[in-house]
Order: C-alpha cells, then sequence, then structure tokens
C-alpha cells in the first residue's frame, strides 16, 4: 500500500477511527481545495440536509476565510474566482495544511478538490486517517498513483467516489444499459472532442514573479519540482502544463468515461496520440491540437480530438458519438437521438433501426434550466449514501483510475511519439520500456507514494 512521508500522524490505524453514521445523522465534511471547481462542490454539497461543514483548507487564504474582497486583483480578472461570502461563523476550522485539517477528529469525510497532482497524496492520506472521500477528476497526473490509491481504498474499508459527473447522468445511466444490449448493433467507432479556440494568445506569456502574500506556493507545487511562481500557472491556468494537468486529463477523461462505460470496456489495448503547438502563442507546454486513436479490445475505436487552435468538428446535437453497424448514437447529458444506419454497397435493407429522439424533461433543450438534472448533484448524494447505508458508489476509485489512464497514455504516445500497446491487467506499456518511465514521477522531499 502507498505510504505518505509525513510525520503528523496521519497513519494511524483507519479501523481505530472508524464509526458509524446513523441514517439521521449529520455527515460532518472537510473540504481541500476551495477555488472554481471546490466552491461549486461545497456548495453542491450544502444542499443536503444531512452535510455539516466542519473544516476548510487551501494554499490560499482568501478561498479558506471565504472572502472576495480579499482577493487579488489579477486573479479577479481571470473570471475563475468563485463568488464566495458564506457564512460558517466561528465553529468551522480553516487550514492551509491539508495534514492539519485531517488530524481533526470529528470529520467524516473529505471533499478534495485540489490540482490534479495533489489528488493521490491527499487521498491516501484521507483513507489511511479514517475518512471518506469524494475526490474530483482527473484522478490522478500518473497511472501508478491510481493504483496505489485503489489499493489504499481497499485496505481501509473507506467509501470512495471519483467526481466523473456523467456517471450520475440518468440519460448516460439508460444509455449504458442500451447500449450494451444491442441497440445500435457492433458499435465499430466511437468519437466526441474538446473544442475551445484560444488563438491567438490562449494563457498568455508571462515571466517568473512573486505569488500573492497570502499564497502558499510551494504548498501548491507539493511533490513538483520547484519552480518559480507565475501568474499564468496558479490558480487556474495549471491544466494547460503537463506537470498539473492537460486538457487530456480535463476533458478526455469525462468522455472516455461514458464511452468506455457504454461499451462496456475497462481499456485500450493500443494508442496512438498525434499532436503540437500549432498556432496559439503561450507559455502552456501542452498541445494546442491533438489526435487520439484508442483501439479496444471489443474491436472498437475510439477517437478523441481537441482543438484549441481552432473551432471546427464538433458533434452537433450532443458531445459523444457511437457508430453501431445498425445505426448511430449521438448523446450528452440532455438527451439522445439514434438514426438508422444507411445501407452500402451490395446491401438491400432499407433500416435496421427505428430512429428514436430522448430529451431529460426539463433540459436546457427545452429552456427550463432551473430543473436541468444535475448529475454532480447526483454523485454527491448516492456518496452521502453510500457513507450512510453502505454499498458501491456511482463512481468508484477503481472505474476512475480505469478512465484516468485512458489519458495519460494518450500524453505518453503523444510524448514518445509513437503508437504504444498496453497490458491492463499488469499495467504496463508492451512495446517500449522507455514509456514505462512516464507511468510515474519522483516526487519532490518530503512527499513519497
Amino acid at each position: 500500500m502507498a505510504t505518505i512521508g509525513l510525520t503528523s500522524g496521519l497513519l494511524t490505524s483507519a479501523m481505530s477511527m472508524t464509526s458509524v453514521i446513523g441514517a439521521n445523522e449529520k455527515i460532518r465534511m472537510g473540504f481541500i481545495g476551495l477555488g472554481n471547481r471546490g466552491t461549486l462542490l461545497l456548495n453542491w454539497f450544502m444542499e443536503n440536509p444531512d452535510v455539516e461543514v466542519v473544516a476548510l483548507c487551501d494554499v490560499y487564504e482568501p478561498y479558506t476565510l471565504r472572502d472576495r474582497s480579499k482577493v487579488t486583483e489579477r486573479y479577479l480578472e481571470i473570471g475563475k474566482v468563485p463568488k464566495m461570502g458564506e457564512d460558517f461563523g466561528s465553529k468551522v476550522k480553516r487550514y492551509t495544511d491539508f495534514r492539519k485539517l485531517l488530524e481533526q477528529k470529528d470529520i467524516d469525510a473529505v471533499c478534495i478538490a485540489t490540482p490534479d497532482h495533489w489528488h493521490a497524496i491527499q487521498t491516501i492520506a484521507a483513507l489511511e486517517a479514517g475518512k471518506h472521500v469524494y475526490v474530483e477528476k482527473p484522478l490522478t497526473i500518473t497511472i501508478k498513483e491510481g493504483r496505489a490509491m485503489v489499493n489504499a481504498q481497499k485496505k481501509s474499508g473507506k467509501v470512495c467516489a471519483v467526481g466523473l459527473n456523467r456517471r450520475g447522468s440518468s440519460i448516460y445511466q439508460h444509455l449504458a444499459k442500451e447500449v450494451q444490449s444491442g441497440i445500435i448493433g457492433k458499435v465499430t467507432t466511437a468519437r466526441a472532442q474538446r473544442t475551445s479556440n484560444m488563438y491567438p494568445n490562449g494563457i498568455g506569456m508571462l515571466q517568473p514573479e512573486e505569488p500573492p502574500k497570502d499564497f502558499d506556493w510551494d504548498m501548491w507545487l507539493g511533490p513538483r519540482a520547484f519552480r518559480p511562481y507565475q501568474y499564468n500557472i496558479a490558480p487556474y491556468f495549471f491544466r494547460w502544463w503537463k506537470e498539473y494537468s492537460s486538457q487530456m486529463g480535463n476533458w478526455g477523461v469525462h468522455f472516455m468515461d461514458v464511452i468506455r462505460w457504454m461499451l462496456n470496456e475497462q481499456a485500450p489495448v493500443a494508442i496512438t496520440a498525434t499532436g503540437g503547438k500549432f498556432a496559439v502563442q503561450d507559455d502552456r507546454n501542452i498541445p494546442d491540437t491533438m489526435e487520439v486513436l484508442f483501439e479496444m479490445p471489443s474491436k472498437t475505436i475510439i477517437k478523441f480530438s481537441i482543438h484549441e487552435a481552432s473551432g471546427g468538428g464538433a458533434i452537433s446535437g450532443g458531445e459523444v458519438e457511437l457508430h453501431g453497424a445498425k445505426g448511430n448514437l449521438i448523446a450528452d447529458q440532455n438527451g439522445y437521438s439514434i438514426s438508422s444506419a444507411q445501407p452500402g454497397q451490395f446491401q438491400t435493407w432499407n433500416t435496421l433501426v427505428e430512429p428514436i429522439e430522448k430529451k431529460l424533461e426539463g433540459s436546457a433543450e427545452f429552456g427550463d434550466m432551473g430543473s436541468k438534472e444535475n448529475s454532480t448533484g447526483n454523485l454527491i448524494r448516492n456518496f452521502l449514501d453510500c457513507i450512510k447505508d453502505g454499498g458501491e458508489p456511482l463512481c468508484s476509485l477503481e472505474e476512475g483510475h480505469r478512465s484516468t489512464s485512458f489519458a495519460h497514455l494518450a500524453n505518453i504516445s503523444l510524448e514518445l511519439g509513437q503508437r504504444i500497446e498496453w497490458d491492463a491487467v499488469n499495467e504496463r506499456i508492451t512495446n517500449s520500456e522507455k514509456a514505462n518511465d512516464y507511468l510515474h514521477y519522483e516526487y519532490r522531499a518530503p512527499w513519497r507514494l
């Protein structure tokens, strides 16, 4: 099992800290990471009457204080600073170091919404401290981290859910059954795409400088190598730096998760990625253009595209598209459509499936945003119910790990400039020993896995 190089007493036996939560009792929650996504999660958790917020933690003090007036003006200009302003009073404890939060014995569960490179360390530490965990996607920054997290959860016996929100979508829950039952026949290809034209300046080009005085930059970096602070890395722009995230991880994991779920697939057998920084002039070190092919064991090819230097190629009417021998499916969280495949050469049939058009009641298409389904809210409610009643969360650590692995394998293929072959059982790349060097990296002291 993974261990953490800390001296804060977090390695206390999880069993000794276990408490049984009754059906009518409050679940006492701590929140680690309170920026843009963390605040959304905080507010969605608070919508549940059986949740009590008891602790907040962030490396940026205004986020922990929930005081927008103290946020530096340069952060406000980004447009991703949460509104905040929640009145928790003095009863809620506040921290800049998550290890101190995890020592708080009255916390039953934590929500982790920090940058990707922190998820493994914080999740494992929370499990070892006897806490249940809800952790945001993408689950990890390396494949080795994901397996360590799964092993830690099994040893702890705690509930751990991953925020791949489409698992909470009633549309996709329905389609996972329908596609596997053969509604469009054998699926031969599937695709999804992230389109966000960031030409010409992207995240900009900046020089290193001092961070705001109330921002703990060294703690933000954590296990990653030290580098000077830049305003286009943190708090939000880290998703365009491969050391801390990637757009394959940020967006690709969502779509690869829902496609492999509908196909009842676990992992690809081969991955080919190509792309680069083709047009956007900024400091990013990930591609603005990327195309990935995943070859699946069931003889299906999944394609994922990243278009951040153009606006073309999006899927009309949805976010994912599956092509079957009998019909085609286009879907998103608001609904789906199925159309019959057209006969090709030498075929005499007219249609093989009846057209279907289904929209979720109250979806955006009907102009009723107020009642649009909150799939993340559904995941959160399911997580809380699992804590109280037992059972497997809608998106377990194993599922989150498998879906996040798609992103890491795509990034490894791109880094090496070659097609790689994947052994999902042993979690090794079989046609390039050098490629296996990218399954993890050496943490900066004192952190270790």
